[in-house]
């Protein structure tokens, strides 16, 4: 299976949420993940970061941070050129979907756990 290089926005050390498990998931199917939050944390080995750092050759970014702490990471995105953007439940933001397509970034509106879990990542 191909390594997809992920960026998880709005990463967490806490192990009841989404993000966490889907850092835990990501690792462990062998996808080399780039987490950034609002706190500093480590899960699975990978270490959280709190500021927007340089990412190069992102396959896929996934998003857990609802459509209004999305705005500050618009141009961060699109400058990260990932081929697609993971709406992950209650993330979703049509506002965002079509800044994205015109910069030809794929939008996923799906759960990245459900996606890892049944091999369509």
């Amino acid at each position: 299976m191909k390594n997809k290089k992920t960026l998880v926005l709005g990463a967490t050390a806490k192990p009841d949420r989404y993000a966490y498990m889907a850092i835990n998931s990501l690792v462990g199917k062998g996808h080399s993940v780039v987490a950034i939050g609002q706190q500093t944390g480590e899960v699975a080995g990978v270490k959280i970061q709190t500021k927007a750092v340089p990412v190069k050759n992102i396959d896929t970014v996934t998003l857990y941070l609802n459509p209004k702490n999305q705005r500050e990471y618009y141009n961060y995105i699109i400058e990260a050129q990932p081929k697609r953007v993971v709406f992950n439940p209650g993330t979703e933001n049509p506002e965002f979907y079509q800044l994205l397509k015109s910069n030809n970034i794929e939008v996923e509106v799906a759960c990245t756990l459900v996606l890892l879990s049944t091999n369509q990542y």
